[in-house]
């Protein structure tokens, strides 16, 4: 699409980034399902790799088709530019591998998917890196976290697994007074319910597996650089404002200004880390941004429905949906997610554990599996699952208490929902 005028997100989420092939005309971004591309002459390939001039070298680095997905992202949140990968975990130790070294730390919340908690609370550990884990709730906490040795903050804008809404607003003013980026994991909100770089985000990381593909059919990840940091304000980010050996002593931000970020991303981080999108798996999520506003405003309207339903049944001690007046989130939601509280959130049932196991068995409609954002409604118990790993004392910080079982409420029909889990839910409590 070209510079003119500012289109409405559910245009943009379907042209951004993507142009009718020049060879073809094909209207559908083509998949470019090519390892390497062909230089004009030595000069140009010369150029490319001393990042004189933007194009295509090799798949581990840029491609086409994903090229197309990056800048239709970025667009969506408002970045100026972004760099998919291979997972949502990938993108995450992206978003950190340019601010980190050894015996420096990072500031998380609680609240997070239990592969996060495990990635940040050991697997970093093997860079030599350390994560300060905070209730984000308690502000003061968040500020007395921070340290000299802290490089960045970290959330998630709706709370994998109980939907749980930051105050990305109070978070960011956190971040701006330490100097220091915020990165939020912005994958149970998508763009369309939440633009956290409106709320003061430094970077933003999808794993696009989730609600921006949507069907279920590739694993995804993304950065999206909103541009607005300066990495050369102080000497806590060398590998952004100090020379960079490997191009000759060039800087980055210097260099590229706003878009620094997103060159190291793919220059340093793809290049030797090599956790890259392939062009298949970009075609696909390409064509679930498509539709993204449509699913998920049916998403909210199902998981509301829903979730108010299980909230007056007896079987149910209580509901985490924050798009529940009962909810402590409920008004948090209009400010950082105007368009609603997405469709994932946890209840927990009478008769704890073995109880959530036996639901869990009982369901038809509802898919037992170990994913969310899908267009059909899945169901997961996480205590047993994705927080295995965690202590009791870490599932009941994230959310993931034995008696709590997480629901990634789909678009089909709410009724047809509601009857699979009423029936579900008398076989495990009786």
């Amino acid at each position: 699409m070209t510079d003119g005028p500012t289109y409405g997100f559910d245009t943009l989420q379907i042209h951004a980034g993507a142009r009718p092939d020049p060879a073809t005309g094909a209207r559908q971004t083509p998949i470019y399902q090519s390892t390497a591309f062909v230089f004009r002459d030595a000069e140009h390939a010369a150029a490319l790799f001393n990042l004189q001039e933007v194009g295509y070298i090799y798949s581990r680095l840029t491609n086409p088709t994903v090229a197309v997905l990056q800048e239709r992202i970025a667009t969506l949140e408002g970045g100026v530019g972004a760099v998919c990968c291979s997972s949502g975990h990938a993108a995450q130790l992206m978003a950190l591998f340019p601010l980190m070294a050894p015996g420096l730390n990072v500031v998380v919340s609680t609240r997070l998917y239990g592969g996060t908690v495990t990635q940040f609370s050991q697997t970093i550990k093997r860079f030599g890196w350390e994560a300060t884990f905070v209730d984000f709730d308690d502000l003061d906490a968040v500020k007395a976290a921070i340290d000299d040795n802290t490089r960045a903050i970290f959330c998630e804008a709706i709370a994998n697994p109980g939907g749980y809404i930051t105050d990305l607003d109070a978070i960011s003013a956190i971040a701006d007074a330490a100097e220091i980026p915020l990165i939020v994991d912005n994958t149970s909100a998508t763009p369309y319910l939440c633009r956290p770089i409106e709320h003061g985000a430094t970077l933003v990381v999808h794993s696009t597996t989730k609600y921006l593909t949507g069907n279920g059919t590739v694993t995804g990840g993304c950065v999206v650089d909103s541009g607005k940091f300066d990495w050369s304000a102080n000497d806590k980010f060398p590998s952004l404002s100090a020379p960079e050996p490997a191009y000759h002593g060039l800087k980055f931000h210097e260099t590229f200004g706003p878009l620094a970020f997103t060159f190291h991303g793919i220059a340093i981080g793809l290049r030797d880390l090599g956790m890259t999108m392939n062009p298949q798996a970009a075609h696909y999520t390409l064509m679930g941004t498509e539709t993204l506003s449509l699913r998920m405003d049916r998403h909210v309207e199902n998981a509301v429905k829903i979730a108010q339903w299980l909230e007056k049944d007896d079987r149910v001690d209580y509901v985490t949906y924050a798009g529940l007046k009962s909810s402590p989130y409920f008004d948090r939601v209009k400010t950082i997610c105007p368009r609603g509280a997405g469709g994932l959130f946890t209840f927990a049932v009478k008769g704890g554990y073995d109880a959530c196991v036996k639901l869990v068995n009982a369901l038809e409609i509802f898919s037992h599996v170990a994913n969310l954002g899908d267009a059909r409604s899945l169901i997961i118990h996480s205590a047993s699952t994705t927080h295995r790993q965690l202590t009791a004392e870490q599932q009941r910080a994230a959310g993931a208490a034995p008696e709590v079982v997480r629901v990634s409420i789909g678009i089909e029909d709410a009724d047809d929902l509601i009857a699979d889990l009423d029936q579900a839910l008398s076989k495990a409590v009786s």
